[in-house]
């Protein structure tokens, strides 16, 4: 993507540096900078830490693209791209969203209480003899973790495999879009993060957002919940289910 590219989606940088350079790299963390020239970071703020605190630093270390919600005059001796939006977490998903669109290449989404990890790295060991993948690293599946997953994405990758993780009402809306999946995946029903919904079928209908476009959603029969609410929430989803040993199962695993 390119820093003109960026504006279109952005808007116009409050200072402007070089148009039509490349980003490679979307940053939150100011400690994983490696490349600097082309490297966009985003100054993210949450309850434990404000990335406006590094931009000084990072723009004296050569960075020249910056995300932030507020503006501080002493950037202006930088010469870097630096936008000022609203709300840095939602430009980070509104770029990887603008990435992820211009590819069509399947990939399976993956959610649940537990497990998604593991799933995902165990379907990447079987597939990737016959696929480029491009997957989640380690365990990247939150409102941050899925847009610098979805970035990977490159022309040479076959098969995408995203984990997405919620631990409240309205995050899955921002994320699902980024990862899109032709395939869905759901782990399992548990107690986790459920302090975050009023209720696990809320929980349950907020974590299947993930699947609103899938062609094909794969679940356990063990969770009764799943079925009913995906039939009703994914009508155009072809449903399948396993199980150990339920006749009523599409795919009994012995």
């Amino acid at each position: 993507m390119t820093t003109t590219e960026l504006s279109n989606i952005l808007g116009n940088p409050r200072k402007k540096a070089c148009e039509g350079c490349v980003i490679d790299y979307l940053l939150t963390d100011s400690r994983s900078l490696t490349y600097p020239a082309s490297s966009l970071f985003f100054a993210l703020v949450s309850q434990t830490g404000d990335g406006h605190k590094y931009v000084s630093e990072l723009l004296q270390q050569g960075v020249k693209n910056v995300v932030v919600s507020s503006y501080n005059p002493d950037w202006q001796q930088f010469d870097a791209n630096i936008w000022v939006v609203e709300n840095p977490l939602s430009a980070l998903q509104q770029v990887a969203k603008a990435h992820r669109v211009q590819f069509t290449l399947p990939v399976i989404g993956i959610t649940g209480s537990n497990g998604k990890t593991i799933v995902k790295e165990w379907l990447y060991t079987l597939l990737q003899p016959f696929y480029q993948i491009v997957r989640s690293p380690k365990s990247y599946n939150s409102q941050i973790g899925v847009p610098l997953s979805v970035w990977q994405i490159r022309k040479e990758h076959q098969l995408g495999i995203f984990e997405a993780g919620i631990s409240t009402t309205g995050e899955m809306q921002h994320i699902a879009p980024l990862i899109s999946p032709t395939i869905g995946i759901f782990t399992n029903l548990g107690s986790a993060h459920q302090e975050g919904f009023a209720s696990a079928q809320e929980k349950l209908q907020e974590k299947l957002q993930l699947f609103t476009n899938a062609q094909l959603l794969i679940y356990s029969k063990q969770y009764a919940e799943v079925e009913p609410m995906a039939k009703q929430l994914l009508p155009h989803t072809t449903l399948v289910s396993w199980d150990y040993d339920d006749p009523s199962a599409c795919i009994n695993v012995h």
